[in-house]
């Protein structure tokens, strides 16, 4: 017997995915942020369009890793999600 959700459950469901997206976002802009900081390409004078193409060929390179690994096997070189900003792994339907 499938469960119905009211309207207002999906969309508190549905805040609450954009939140979590919003979070994401600014957790991996301020990562790449402080990986620029560090390696100094914050400082740099760097037209945006040459910044696009380094990042281009960068995720270029490690799509290229994450299809096959030193064995030849698929490799993965992402990190797992953080478990902590997820949505939890069961949703209570009760009332």
């Amino acid at each position: 017997m499938a469960v119905k959700s009211s309207i207002s459950d999906l969309d508190a469901q549905i805040e609450k995915l954009r939140e979590r997206r919003r979070s994401l976002i600014v957790k991996s802009a301020e990562r790449f942020a402080r990986a620029a900081m560090k390696s100094g390409l914050a400082e740099m004078e760097t037209a945006d369009e040459e910044i696009d193409q380094i990042f281009e060929e960068i995720a270029a390179r490690f799509r290229k890793e994450e299809k096959r690994g030193p064995d030849g096997a698929p490799h993965q070189t992402r990190r797992p999600a953080d478990r902590e900003t997820g949505a939890p792994s069961e949703v209570s339907h009760d009332g």
